[in-house]
């Protein structure tokens, strides 16, 4: 080591002989007593950068008579700066010891509901940090759905051709098998995945964390494709006021205000997020509007209230209305759907959706670790599909009781959870016919449930997660639910975790598929419809690497989940939609691959590939196998992000494009000009599509920043629109038999520009 840093001194010597004007800038970059090799060393003026070499040694040549702002970065780690004057002296030392933090020490809760460090945590986490949403999209008009297709291997799904109601999906499963968390509390499966996911505006969003694969031991039902975790901001790390307000090319116009007041101890945020859309565009010729028009406002407040014990209580509540109409253009026209709800005449889908939320943690003041996670959701829905009304009421009241107990080589985590949930809408869902007499039967459950989770690190290199779950559903009985978790890291650099585990899911028709209310498909249910039971493999592997004087990570996820029971919606029948348990299976199975890597100059790009198939398989009468893949399951997917800081001018330019690989989709057919079915359908695969988005931020000050960018940048829309039967010439538009909404399989907005201003101002100290 010494003879190496002698070395870089003889070099710094003969420098001084070759240029008396430079100044060398020379040291180590290290962690505690460990050389960090191959981390980045930058110059603020945009001069040059380099990296240090195998012992964590770099060397500098800077400008002399200048002030300079030096940055070391690694990955993984706390990027730090130094201050430096470049007077005097021909040579000057400076060592960086990083600290680590970033991807693989950002605290995360989701695997194992208690706090853990993702380098530390045996299930693989996906971290999307709210730093990360503004370099990349718009925040004031971005919400849950738009920020999550920065995660390789999730996309969003479109239910309706019409309204665009949307969901999440995970390696292709459907957007229901998603969990969705708010804080750790599960608050929007049913009536809510398909209604309410588009009202959690970004401004509230500290980070998402996001597991692929079945999680419901944890978190129960919903949990079959994977979890999505919400973490709100913490009131104390926010300004006291901020403004966000963004307006876009299609006559859209959002925002977001927020403060941050402090009383006392106890620190507070309430933030309000606004968005207006009305204005008419039919690029396809099809007679509807291309998207959706709609009036949304979300209130948030949040308190973390200060106690002398020093335990966390949070609270946290929010008030979310949305008016989201589309159909004919008479119908938007003037705001005219108030009047023409229901009209058999002029067709439109209006959707009237106000939901309320409350939750919460709650640490009880003693000195074993018990805390109460809790949660009160009530979600109500007027809508009008054409002339069919719907009108839903949802109410969820959540509770979990954890407690944590560390045994050295054990740590604990016991949780009695209690959930009840009461739907009722105007549907055949909900009647119940008794001695010929049909009334009016709301679903009504309350599910208890139990399990217990064992983190076991026999040695240094090695975690065992072991967890199992116990629910009791009223129909159903007591469902199982157990699962495996295995950590080995060989070395600081890479890391291997494999997973076992099973999952299960109560399905419910009416609150999940919006198929049922739009379009004119008569729904049929076979049988008493089962849970379905799915048993998943998966495995991660992770490794840090250096190449060419930058560093960089790699992940390579694989899946494999096979289905039981499974429930899938039949469209053959140009007429109806048929739901029954399969008697075969179904499975889910891929690769995904990404890579990062930073160079030396602020240049940062990122690269993920999804590879998957999703399928059914039905056991025919004769005993042969019937292979069919699921609709909308795309075979490959993809997402780049490249981010480049100009530091000296404030500026950040970030370009994200996210690729969809070809899919299946239902069959269906279009009509003649008599109004008869054609006799060969639609194409039941879809074509690959990219999105391509560029986004550029100019920061004036501390306090303000202006932002712009270009989404969809190529223009892109669906070929075909994605209604059937809108050009009957024998009914009204949109009210013919054969009138569907079902192909619709990606954007159908167009090109977009859009331009907006933040203000943070009176940041605390």
């Amino acid at each position: 080591m010494k003879s190496k840093l002698l070395l870089v001194l003889i070099i710094v010597g003969l420098g001084y002989f070759a240029t008396a004007q430079n100044v060398v800038v020379f040291g180590k970059i290290f962690e505690e007593e460990s050389p960090l090799p191959f981390a980045s060393v930058i110059a603020d003026n945009g001069i040059g950068g380099t990296s240090t070499n195998e012992s964590g040694i770099y060397s500098l040549t800077l400008k002399k008579g200048e002030e300079y702002e030096i940055t070391a970065s690694y990955v993984g780690y706390f990027p730090k700066k130094i201050k430096l004057s470049a007077d005097g002296s021909d040579s000057i030392r400076l060592d960086f010891e990083l600290k680590r933090s970033a991807a693989l020490e950002e605290v995360v809760v989701t695997g194992t509901m208690k706090p853990s460090y993702v380098s530390e945590s045996p299930i693989k986490i996906d971290v999307i940090s709210f730093s990360q949403l503004e370099t990349f999209m718009p925040v004031a008009g971005s919400s849950i759905v738009e920020n999550i297709k920065l995660v390789n291997g999730v996309q969003e799904v479109v239910a309706c051709g019409v309204c665009f109601t949307n969901s999440i999906s995970i390696n292709g499963l459907p957007g229901p098998y998603t969990a969705v968390l708010m804080d750790g509390t599960p608050m929007y499966g049913n009536l809510a995945s398909v209604y309410g996911l588009n009202g959690i505006p970004s401004m509230i969003i500290d980070r998402m964390e996001i597991i692929k694969g079945p999680s419901s031991t944890l978190y129960g039902s919903e949990a079959v494709a994977g979890v999505i975790n919400i973490i709100t901001k913490d009131p104390s790390e926010q300004p006291l006021v901020s403004l966000d307000i963004m307006g876009t090319s299609h006559k859209e116009s959002f925002g977001n205000l927020a403060i941050a007041p402090k009383i006392g101890e106890t620190a507070g945020y309430i933030g309000l997020n606004y968005a207006y859309v009305n204005d008419f565009d039919d690029s396809n010729n099809d007679g509807f509007g291309d998207g959706i028009n709609m009036d949304r406002i979300s209130a948030f407040t949040k308190w973390d209230i200060h106690r002398k014990s020093g335990k966390e209580f949070s609270i946290v509540g929010r008030y979310y209305y949305e008016d989201r109409r589309n159909g004919v253009e008479e119908y938007l026209k003037d705001r005219n759907y108030r009047d023409l709800r229901g009209s058999e005449h002029i067709y439109g889908e209006s959707i009237y959706t106000n939901r309320m939320e409350l939750f919460g943690t709650y640490e009880l003041n003693m000195k074993p670790d018990i805390k109460v996670d809790f949660s009160l959701s009530d979600h109500q829905q007027d809508s009008y599909y054409g002339t069919d009304f719907y009108k839903a009421d949802q109410q969820i009241a959540f509770a979990n009781l954890l407690w944590n107990k560390d045994l050295g080589y054990h740590d604990l985590l016991f949780g009695l959870t209690n959930r009840y949930q009461a739907y009722d809408d105007n549907t055949v869902a909900t009647e119940k016919t008794v001695n010929g007499s049909t009334f009016n039967h709301p679903n009504n459950q309350w599910i208890p449930g139990v399990f217990v989770q064992d983190e076991f690190r026999p040695v240094e290199k090695w975690i065992l997660l072991g967890g199992m779950r116990m629910d009791h559903y009223e129909n159903h009985g007591l469902i199982f639910a157990p699962r495996l978790n295995i950590k080995f890291k060989p070395s600081v650099w890479t890391t291997y975790r494999l997973n076992f585990g099973t999952g299960f899911r109560i399905v419910n028709l009416f609150t999940e598929d919006h198929a049922f209310v739009t379009g004119q498909r008569e729904v049929i249910i076979t049988e008493e419809l089962n849970p379905e039971q799915s048993y998943n493999a998966s495995f991660n592997i992770n490794h840090i690497y250096s190449l060419f004087e930058g560093s960089g990570s790699i992940d390579i996820d694989g899946y494999y989940t096979h289905f039981t029971n499974k429930i899938n919606p039949d469209y053959s029948d140009p007429g109806q939609i048929i739901y029954s348990n399969s008697d075969g299976y179904a499975r889910t199975m891929g690769i995904g691959v990404n890579v990062n890597y930073s160079f030396t100059f602020p240049l940062g790009l990122s690269l993920g590939m999804n590879i998957q198939d999703v399928r059914e398989t039905e056991i025919l009468e004769s005993g042969q196998k019937k292979h069919t893949r699921l609709e909308f399951a795309p075979r490959w997917s993809g997402v780049a992000t490249a981010n480049f800081q100009w530091r000296k001018q404030g500026i950040t330019m970030a370009y994200t494009a996210r690729i969809t690989g070809d899919m299946e989709l239902p069959e269906v057919y279009d009509l003649d000009e008599s109004g008869n079915p054609l006799f060969s359908s639609r194409p039941t695969n879809s074509q690959p599509f990219s999105i391509h988005t560029f986004q550029v931020i100019k920061k004036i000050n501390d306090g303000i920043s202006i932002y712009a960018g270009l989404q969809n940048i190529w223009d892109y829309r669906q070929d075909l629109s994605p209604l059937i039967g809108y050009n009957d010439p024998n009914s009204p538009v949109g009210f013919s038999d054969h009138f569907d909404t079902v192909y619709a399989y990606s954007p159908n907005h167009g090109r977009e520009f859009y331009l907006g201003v933040r203000w943070n101002g009176w940041m605390r100290k």
